[in-house]
């Protein structure tokens, strides 16, 4: 497994919450938009002229995350972490 040398690290620990939006056509909840705080910490993804992409890993299980974290010390990375959530759809009308 191969890691960018050009990740983008962030100067300050950053714990950011967010809403994944539902996208009409690909009829999936499957947009991520950054909050302020995060697009102010990498300016770089406010650019037009920067192109960004990024490399989600998800392992099976714990033997495997163990893998990719030596790999990612090795390398001097620090990755974001995701984590998805299923949220209720319960309404309360009180």
């Amino acid at each position: 497994m191969r890691f960018a040398k050009n990740i983008l690290t962030p100067k300050t620990i950053m714990d950011i919450e967010g809403p994944l939006t539902y996208n009409e056509s690909t009829q999936a909840w499957g947009i991520l938009r950054f909050k302020k705080e995060l697009l102010n910490e990498f300016s770089q993804l406010k650019d037009k002229r920067s192109k960004c992409s990024y490399k989600m890993l998800y392992p099976r299980d714990t033997i495997e995350l163990d893998k990719i974290v030596k790999e990612i010390k090795k390398g001097g990375i620090t990755p974001i972490l995701l984590f998805l959530n299923k949220e209720s759809n319960n309404v309360n009308n009180n």
